[in-house]
């Protein structure tokens, strides 16, 4: 990649925090469009969680697939394909005539946007090469998840309520034709040195986990023992033929022998958790607020901003106690924060009050505003170089998991107590359930960050990264050879 001047780089940055803007701000928009959406489109408790799902699960099963892509074929030609691709899905969702529809399309949206972020990333660290300067530029980038998170219930119900829950797609299509014609104009082209090589079988076997043990869990309280127990064996034959095949391999897609590090599998982990927790608190706290207090999506967006602006204010928090004082803290004050706010929903009713309800908004906020940062740092601890990118994508992968899983085991749970009730009728005890899962995301993330970032698991993460340049080096040599 040629040098770039200091206003070139900062201009790349922008249009990368771009794509992340508009892929983040699509699942927190959607969220307070989803009682508007159900009205319209007759949708069921699963429909909605297809919506939302179909998006994440995509995201989850294809990031990988796309940043090795992006690195063998050119970063800048898969990040102009990302931005044209989720433009026409967002498009098409704003069309869709039925929900079946809507769910497709929302597919094709997150094929896209699984070029966007982690190659969006790949740009940057090779635009940045200066190392403080790389790490302001992250820093960046993990805030602008946060201005997602806050602005998303704001704009979400305004948009709703001033024009309709499809106006929530068209705010991407003006950002995308921007970021596409800069993208032209300003991002140089790059690729990587040596680029990992396509793992067709273990994607196929990653998308095959997700898909069914997704779609298991989703329709578990709807459909036939019959008719789910098929995906639900497909998921575990998934995993068994990817714990078998993927070691065998010179460069799987997922490489088992990151887990023998503790940081890295706490993080895995820690961010299927914190994740899960995001995805069904806003998915509850959305259908409480419209369709049990009867709120409209503009006043909904409000009430959230007590969660939201938190996260906006932690998130660069957290990076700089990452940064000088290491994951542990931050990973505690999120554990901690996400267990209190959750308990409070799940042994007190906390909805049923707007003094506990705006608190337990309050502390969910900081204890997500706090988890996202080490999630990384832990990741890529003590990893060589060479691996910290798939490092990363690994936990860039989690992350979607843990958000398609809270929506499915929480609406799924939800679905189970509400019956054939109304909502307004029997919401708050149909969702205690789904509040103690809740609870037990918020407990594995304090004990994990306290586990995980001991001096035991620091030596694990060294022990790992020798035994990984160790084999690079034989690698080395059997090809010099």
């Amino acid at each position: 990649m040629p040098d770039l001047s200091h206003r070139r780089r900062l201009l790349v940055l922008a249009i990368c925090c771009m794509s992340l803007l508009i892929v983040s701000l699509d699942n927190t928009v959607l969220n307070v469009a989803l009682p508007s959406l159900q009205r319209d489109l007759h949708a069921s408790t699963s429909g909605l969680q297809w919506t939302i799902d179909a998006y994440t699960l995509v995201l989850a099963a294809l990031l990988m697939l796309a940043g090795s892509t992006a690195d063998r074929i050119g970063r800048k030609r898969v990040f102009l394909t990302g931005l044209v691709v989720f433009g026409l899905g967002s498009l098409l969702c704003s069309l869709a005539p039925n929900l079946e529809l809507l769910v497709v399309f929302r597919m094709v949206q997150a094929v896209g946007g699984s070029m966007l972020n982690p190659v969006a990333m790949s740009i940057i660290t090779n635009t940045f090469t200066d190392p403080r300067e790389r790490a302001r530029a992250i820093g960046v980038w993990g805030a602008v998840v946060g201005i997602s998170m806050a602005a998303g219930p704001l704009v979400g119900g305004l948009l709703v309520e001033s024009v309709g829950w499809r106006s929530i797609f068209w705010i991407n299509l003006p950002v995308a034709l921007v970021a596409i014609l800069l993208t032209l104009r300003f991002v140089p082209e790059s690729r990587a040195p040596k680029a990992r090589r396509f793992d067709p079988v273990g994607q196929v076997l990653v998308v095959a986990l997700f898909g069914s043990l997704t779609y298991a869990i989703i329709e578990a309280p709807h459909a036939r023992a019959g008719t789910v127990l098929p995906f639900a064996a497909i998921a575990f034959l998934a995993l068994l033929a990817l714990a078998r095949y993927e070691p065998r391999r010179t460069e799987p897609l997922i490489d088992l022998r990151f887990f023998r590090s503790a940081p890295f599998s706490g993080a895995t982990v820690i961010a299927v958790c914190g994740f899960a927790a995001l995805g069904g608190f806003l998915f509850l706290s959305t259908l409480y607020l419209q369709n049990v207090r009867g709120l409209d999506a503009l006043h909904a967006g409000l009430w959230m901003l007590p969660m939201a602006v938190p996260t906006l204010l932690c998130a660069p928090l957290s990076g700089r106690l990452v940064g000088s004082r290491g994951p542990r803290l931050p990973l505690l004050i999120a554990g901690c924060a996400i267990t209190t706010s959750t308990v409070l929903f799940a042994a007190f009713q906390a909805e049923t009050s707007n003094l506990t309800l705006t608190l337990g908004y309050l502390l969910f906020g900081i204890g997500f505003g706090f988890v996202n940062a080490p999630i990384t740092n832990s990741a890529v601890s003590g990893m060589p170089r060479s691996q910290a990118g798939v490092a990363a994508a690994v936990a860039s992968t989690s992350r979607q998991l843990g958000s398609t899983l809270g929506v499915a085991v929480v609406g799924a749970l939800l679905a189970s107590g509400v019956g054939s009730s109304s909502y307004r009728d029997v919401f708050v005890t149909a969702a205690q359930p789904g509040w103690w899962v809740l609870v037990a995301c918020g407990v594995l993330v304090l004990v994990l960050g306290a586990v995980t970032s001991s001096r035991w698991a620091r030596r694990t993460a060294q022990a790992t990264a020798e035994r990984l340049k160790e084999h690079e080096v034989r690698e080395a040599a059997v090809v010099g050879a």
